[in-house]
């Protein structure tokens, strides 16, 4: 007995220990007073704040109030990991108020904080995330106010998670048959890139969907059009499971095909829709030969779109190319495949898949040529939706429950992709 509470007591020890550290060691490697303008804010030696009071860490109170000794050392271990912090409504005076009170505690522990802003008007088509502002009027002000809360203190920004690669054309119900609402969508992300890069500290990642979604010349011509090239690149795999080699590669095409259509041949200016991609490129034989065409779930076949690429913007220099952030946060067992014939319908596996794992942890030394940063985006823990997978009823059969809501904290979510984290959580980073 005795034995156990000398356990528990050293394992709270290790856990509040790690917890203030990262809340309050300074590091010599991110600086805490305004860095000069035209330094990154990302950098190989960056570190990313940790928010010592995240649902993580409470809930590793709550299982050691519990006697659940081992999941407390499970959370405890979540809970030193950096995570982005999401802002997803509020009047402008408490967005401001809010961001602020961020910069100013990862400033004082001389750490970058990573922010999700996700307000945008009709976000997520009104599914699962719907919501955000009432009209673009009320998103510009919350953007300035957003902004206003920054300052000149440093931040990274994730923009609008699904902005792009669900536009309101693409929205089932034909909601924009004149195409007015996707006008608006643009116009409002790229007057946020352009009012977020105003304050001289802020990096601003326009978000891009993942590999399985948009094709890379769709996808770049959004990303071009909401402002990619005043931005400080793009974001992959946000609330995704995608592997990271995998969204690494099709972010080099991304890269690659808004260098072909802005900075290529003349004939190409304009011209992201010519790139290939991973649905399919012209270096193929396409003749129906298995292998002899690209397919988005057989990397084996992506070889073809590397070839086009390579015969097209080849000239470029990695310098001229855009850079991006990956969300590694659920990505480090892959994508989650149902077993074959057990739905009929879609088994929706992007929504709360299970016995996924957490990723390669935060870190801007990445070794990948346009990698700026693997980022833990989406909260880890919050439930994705209520899933179906198309069934009919309310039951989400991979777990014989009703999901939690969107965005609502679910401890045995939390406690599976931490375990199941690849590589394996300790309390260093």
């Amino acid at each position: 007995m005795r034995s156990g509470i000398r356990s528990s007591r050293r394992m709270v020890w290790l856990a509040s220990a790690a917890l203030m550290a990262c809340a309050a060691a300074p590091t010599a490697q991110a600086q805490a007073q305004a860095a000069p303008a035209e330094q990154k804010v990302i950098t190989p030696a960056t570190r990313f704040y940790v928010d010592p009071h995240s649902k993580a860490a409470e809930q590793a109170k709550i299982d050691f109030r519990k006697g659940d000794r081992a999941d407390a050392l499970n959370m405890a271990k979540l809970a030193v990991q950096p995570q982005a912090e999401w802002f997803t409504e509020g009047t402008p005076a408490q967005v401001k108020r809010e961001v602020r009170k961020l910069v100013h505690a990862a400033a004082v522990t001389r750490r970058v904080p990573v922010l999700v802003a996700y307000n945008v008007p009709g976000r997520d088509c009104s599914l699962y995330s719907g919501g955000g502002a009432a009209s673009s009027a009320a998103y510009r002000q919350w953007i300035d106010a957003f902004a206003d809360g920054i300052g000149s203190r440093e931040a990274a920004v994730i923009l609008e998670p699904d902005g792009l690669a669900a536009l309101p054309k693409d929205c089932a119900g034909d909601i924009d048959p004149t195409g007015e609402l996707t006008a608006h969508r643009m116009a409002d992300l790229a007057y946020a890139v352009r009012t977020l890069k105003s304050e001289p500290n802020t990096a601003v990642y326009l978000d891009a969907g993942n590999s399985q979604w948009k094709s890379v010349g769709d996808i770049t011509q959004r990303l071009l059009d909401a402002g990619l090239e005043q931005s400080d690149g793009f974001a992959l795999n946000v609330s995704n499971y995608q592997p990271t080699d995998q969204t690494s590669r099709y972010g080099a095409w991304i890269s690659k095909c808004a260098w072909y259509a802005t900075k290529g041949p003349e004939s190409a200016r304009g011209h992201a829709d010519w790139c290939a991609s991973q649905y399919y490129s012209p270096a193929a034989p396409n003749d129906g030969t298995p292998g002899n065409s690209v397919s988005p779930t057989d990397p084996s076949t992506w070889h073809w779109t590397d070839t086009w690429f390579d015969q097209n913007t080849g000239g470029a220099s990695t310098g001229e190319l855009q850079r991006f952030v990956v969300d590694t946060s659920r990505n480090g067992l892959g994508a989650w495949s149902p077993p074959p014939g057990k739905y009929t319908g879609d088994p929706e596996t992007w929504c709360n898949p299970p016995g996924r794992g957490m990723g390669p942890r935060p870190t801007g030394d990445t070794e990948a040529p346009l990698v700026d940063a693997y980022l833990y985006v989406k909260t880890i823990g919050e439930s994705d939706g209520s899933c179906t997978r198309n069934t009919g009823g309310t039951i989400d059969p991979e777990y014989g429950i009703v999901d939690p809501a969107a965005g609502v904290w679910w401890p045995e979510q939390a406690h599976t992709l931490a375990r199941n984290a690849v590589p394996g959580l300790e309390f260093h980073r």
